[in-house]
């Protein structure tokens, strides 16, 4: 057995705060979207959001020799992705909230987290130990404390309420989707995404007949495209890339709790005792997740494939004529190996348990 490798003790630490950045902006942009998207239709809002996005990851791009690149094979899985998360799901969140408050709408948004770690676990088999399992209670129950004080709101209410399910549900698809292309540079898997995304709902605006936004309220739309789903998809990748889907998915479930602060604040809705409780919970389901240590002794099988990385990991030990300084992107192969340390389920550790 090889000696352990020179890996930091709390792999899941520097991802989860990168998940907890992503879930902020996104978060904080649910709210902002309501304010500024009144009387602006669905489809030009999802429009205006990615268009943002996809601006925001051209100017992120890193050069080949820092990132893998997208190849022509990832086409078909970015176009699901684009359909997804950046058409259904905005178009979806935008409806509903034209139909529910503020706070009601980022407080739902966490059945995100539920959905991306049932379909990370279908499709992926991605272990969730009993410490991720309760992180996701917590965060479940939460959600449902936080949504508990508007039991009694109209039908109006509740049905803006499921059209913001639905949207949980694209986004956790497309997290799901997302996977795999999170060893390619996420700026330009951003840039991707968006752009599709962007001109799809362009076009359903334009059939639709919907009358395009206020040059403010457009300004203002591609501004909180550019943070809360440019910045915050590629922070989300990035953690992604580390923590595996499942994991990234429910830290991510700090959003809607960052936004339904934010929606109080600018008097979009209003919390008591439920919304205490609530937030309580969550945040301790995402301590749960910053505080996670899972170590035992499992095997690599031999890999070559292409991502960014660096050689003081304990798991890039090939040469180079010239040894690169920092974090570079090339094809490379990795031997058998078996050894014991702390992991979370990366590029490296998809074995089951």
């Amino acid at each position: 057995m090889a000696a352990t490798p020179a890996v930091a003790h709390r792999p899941a630490l520097r991802a989860g705060v990168t998940a907890l950045a992503a879930a902020l902006l996104f978060g904080f942009s649910t709210p902002l979207v309501q304010w500024l998207g009144r009387g602006v239709g669905s489809f030009w809002t999802a429009a205006l959001l990615y268009a943002g996005a996809a601006l925001v990851g051209a100017l992120l791009r890193q050069p080949v020799e820092a990132e893998a690149r997208l190849r022509a094979g990832d086409g078909p899985r970015l176009i699901w992705m684009a359909l997804a998360g950046a058409v259904v799901g905005p178009v979806a969140l935008a409806w509903g909230l034209q139909h529910t408050s503020g706070s009601s709408a980022s407080l739902m948004l966490s059945l995100e987290a539920v959905f991306t770690a049932l379909l990370a676990w279908i499709f992926y088999r991605e272990a969730l130990d009993r410490r991720v399992g309760l992180a996701l209670a917590l965060l479940t129950v939460g959600a449902m404390a936080l949504v508990g004080d508007r039991s009694s709101a109209g039908v109006d209410q509740v049905l803006g309420l499921l059209a913001v399910l639905a949207a949980t549900l694209a986004w956790g698809l497309d997290n799901t989707l997302s996977r795999p292309l999170a060893q390619r540079d996420p700026a330009q898997v951003v840039m991707a995404k968006g752009g599709l995304g962007a001109v799809a709902a362009a076009v359903l605006a334009w059939v639709g007949g919907e009358s395009g936004p206020a040059l403010g309220a457009a300004a203002g739309l591609l501004l909180v495209g550019g943070a809360g789903y440019g910045l915050s998809l590629r922070l989300y990748l990035l953690a992604q890339r580390s923590f595996g889907v499942a994991r990234t998915g429910s830290v991510f479930a700090f959003a809607p709790f960052a936004g339904a602060l934010l929606a109080c604040a600018m008097g979009q809705g209003s919390g008591g005792l439920w919304s205490l409780a609530g937030a309580g919970l969550m945040v301790a389901g995402v301590v749960l997740h910053l505080a996670e240590t899972h170590e035992h002794e499992h095997g690599h099988e031999e890999l070559v494939h292409e991502h960014a990385h660096r050689h003081d990991d304990g798991h890039h030990d090939h040469l180079h004529d010239e040894m690169p300084d920092g974090a570079h992107s090339h094809a490379h192969r990795h031997a058998e190996l078996r050894h014991s340390h702390a992991h979370v389920p990366d590029a490296h550790h998809q074995h089951r348990h």
